[in-house]
């Protein structure tokens, strides 16, 4: 779809990114992300150190970093079966930018904290 100008909608140029973004900010993805960037980790010890995941929850946020190539899965023929997950190359280099950001809202925690209660604050005289 084309705007008067002639250009590409914004809607348009976003939509190719709106799925890596979705995924890349999820909130799970990016613990696992930035857990994994610490080195290989097991299923088991993920869920343990990502406090208040499930195992579905795990587990689908683990397929979906694996299909966007974002990590590996190696199972090893052991009884049990071991299964170790860690970043791929493409995974290692979103690291900076998702620990940037992790830094950023540990900054800025204090700052949101009272924003978020003057807002509140203001909304509940009013109403």
């Amino acid at each position: 779809m084309r705007d008067e100008g002639g250009h590409a909608g914004v809607a348009d140029s976003c939509r190719p990114i709106t799925d890596i973004l979705t995924r890349v900010g999820d909130k799970w993805s990016v613990m696992v992300v930035i857990l994994l960037g610490n080195g290989t980790k097991r299923f088991n010890e993920m869920r343990r150190l990502i406090g208040g995941i499930s195992q579905r929850m795990l587990t689908l946020t683990l397929r979906g970093l694996e299909r966007d190539g974002l990590v590996t899965r190696t199972v090893f023929p052991t009884v049990p079966p071991r299964v170790d997950y860690e970043l791929t190359k493409l995974g290692r280099s979103l690291l900076e930018p998702v620990s940037g950001i992790g830094l950023w809202a540990r900054q800025n925690r204090a700052a949101i904290q009272d924003a978020r209660q003057r807002f509140d604050a203001a909304v509940g005289s009013a109403a």
